[in-house]
């Protein structure tokens, strides 16, 4: 049996999803499609104190919670000083050995707190071995 979706319009086939963790588990060794989609609030801004070069955000996908840069998928975002809204997608293809997980990481120098929403997602599909 395949777990059942926690909530209305999430789709969730086969073993390796742990939404309690957040992690996917390769269930056999192969090159896996990654996607994470994040929506995300910043609840304060310091507009006037805050640099230009602490505006920036990253998102990742690490294969063992090693961010290493040969084993993740990493997006980089600026973050718009006009707005408290952002959404971020990071996607690419990851070789992982059977038993080996991923899972997402967001890097945050914006400077302010960041919230990620309901409606975010995370996804992983074997291509091949």
């Amino acid at each position: 049996p395949h777990p059942q979706p926690e909530r209305e319009g999430m789709f969730h086939r086969g073993p390796g999803l742990n939404l309690t963790s957040g992690q996917y588990t390769a269930p056999i060794a192969g090159y896996y499609s990654f996607t994470a989609t994040l929506h995300i609030v910043r609840r304060e801004q310091r507009r006037k104190r805050q640099p230009c070069r602490g505006n920036r955000l990253r998102v990742l996908i690490c294969v063992q919670s090693r961010c290493q840069h040969n084993s993740n998928l990493e997006t980089v975002s600026r973050l718009e000083s006009g707005s408290d809204l952002f959404t971020i997608s990071v996607t690419g293809v990851l070789y992982l050995q059977a038993g080996q997980y991923t899972s997402v990481f967001v890097d945050n120098a914006a400077g302010s707190p960041l919230t990620i929403q309901s409606g975010s997602d995370f996804s992983a599909i074997l291509l091949g071995v």
